[in-house]
């Protein structure tokens, strides 16, 4: 398995975020902390010949707070790491917008979520272009483009002409336990990489979460992470993950919103679009990087390449939650897509991620975790197809088999590393 150095990794979403600026006054890149937000920004200020304010430094930050005004007030784009840090600068970007609202004025990076933070520093709402930025996909790791979802849009039969796969389950398995954080993938070993992983979502925890809410029972935060890590790739049960570490189910409710604000975890919604008395509305949950679920789990590749039913039951889950977050970053670089989400109905019939384009054209995709695709599994694809009618395109049942093929009207079978190969 070759990669890139995640030093050198040409991300797809820097030509997005260019042509933002030249058409937004605020574009805001927002994502889990160590992601690249921070190289990204640096690579775009020095394009503008553009200093960074890094909001992380206590002395900038100080001088910042102090004067805020004069900051925001400097030569365009104004380039601010982690605003969220210093919130006022919001206020002073809206004073230097009401004078002009041109182009490329401002460029934000912030480790939490914009709609999670504090009323009075949402002054921007409405009036800046969010951009959440993801950990690596496989395709940007192994130093080329991928292009599944828009050929999937717009011509599926191109997208099942591909060479038969050489990826085997065990190389999945090693894909799956890094994960696409650029210093977890940059690790040599495992024991060094699950050292990174227990410091990243102990310095989430202790201080992102923390400095964006006043936490009660701060020892239960990742107690409640564990319990919800448990649970990716599921139909999201809080009540169930706040009776297992005994905390009312309301705090409950409050730490996982919390736990999003810091991204950490995420809701899949239920896919609305042709919602019907049978359908069921309950979002599922996804921790935000399968190296970081794996590592919550105490799931390695050794105990993933048991054949018990516990390690393929866990399997599973880590694919699924791998593989949707490889689509969903694709996703986020392509204008026009209106939501993301999972189709469930109450009788169990399930698509484990269905993608919806403004104009009604939706793509679905099954992830399946063996080397055969029974032709049983495409029954709730089938629903789906023909409850939709001619605006479903194409769906894909994702495996861990060699071919591509077409199985019947609209509906393809392709191997997982088609997402990056």
């Amino acid at each position: 398995m070759t990669s890139a150095s995640p030093h050198h990794v040409e991300r797809r979403a820097i030509s997005v975020i260019r042509d933002r600026m030249t058409e937004e006054p605020v574009v805001l890149l927002e994502g889990p902390r160590s992601v690249g937000k921070s190289t990204l920004l640096k690579s775009l200020a020095d394009a503008h010949n553009a200093e960074v304010i890094d909001l992380d430094d206590l002395a900038t930050r100080d001088a910042v707070l102090a004067d805020p005004r004069l900051f925001m007030a400097g030569t365009p784009p104004v380039c601010v790491d982690e605003y969220q840090k210093a919130p006022l600068v919001l206020d002073a970007i809206k004073a230097q917008l009401n004078k002009n609202t041109r182009p490329g004025r401002f460029l934000l990076a912030g480790s939490t979520r914009h709609d999670a933070l504090p009323k009075a520093a949402q002054s921007l709402t409405g009036r800046l272009n969010r951009m959440t930025i993801y950990p690596l996909t496989q395709a940007e790791i192994g130093g080329h483009a991928s292009h599944l979802v828009d050929t999937l849009f717009s011509s599926p039969a191109t997208a099942i002409q591909a060479s038969a796969s050489k990826t085997t389950r065990d190389d999945y398995i090693q894909r799956i336990t890094r994960g696409g954080f650029p210093i977890a993938i940059e690790r040599t070993t495992a024991a060094s990489r699950n050292r990174w992983f227990d410091d990243y979502i102990r310095l989430t925890l202790e201080r992102d979460a923390r400095e964006l809410s006043n936490i009660r029972q701060s020892a239960m935060l990742p107690r409640l992470l564990g319990r919800l890590a448990s649970q990716t790739a599921q139909v999201l049960n809080i009540a169930r993950a706040a009776t297992d570490i005994t905390l009312d189910d309301r705090t409950a409710d409050s730490y996982t919103k919390l736990l999003e604000a810091v991204f950490l975890v995420q809701r899949l919604p239920a896919w609305h679009s042709t919602l019907t008395a049978r359908t069921a509305a309950t979002p599922k949950l996804h921790i935000i990087d399968s190296g970081v679920a794996a590592r919550l789990l105490r799931l390695t590749p050794e105990k993933l390449a048991r054949r018990d039913a516990t390690s393929l039951t866990e399997f599973g889950h880590l694919l699924e939650t791998f593989v949707v977050g490889e689509i969903q970053r694709e996703a986020s670089w392509i204008d026009g897509i209106a939501g993301i989400g999972h189709w469930r109905t109450h009788d169990h019939d399930e698509v484990d991620l269905v993608i919806e384009r403004d104009d009604g054209a939706i793509i679905a995709f099954e992830i399946k975790a063996g080397s055969r695709v029974p032709g049983e599994s495409f029954a709730p694809m089938r629903k789906l197809r023909d409850t939709v009618g001619d605006a479903f395109i194409a769906g894909v049942a994702l495996y861990l088999g060699e071919r591509s093929y077409t199985f019947d009207d609209r509906l393809h079978v392709m191997p997982v590393d088609r997402l990056w190969s």
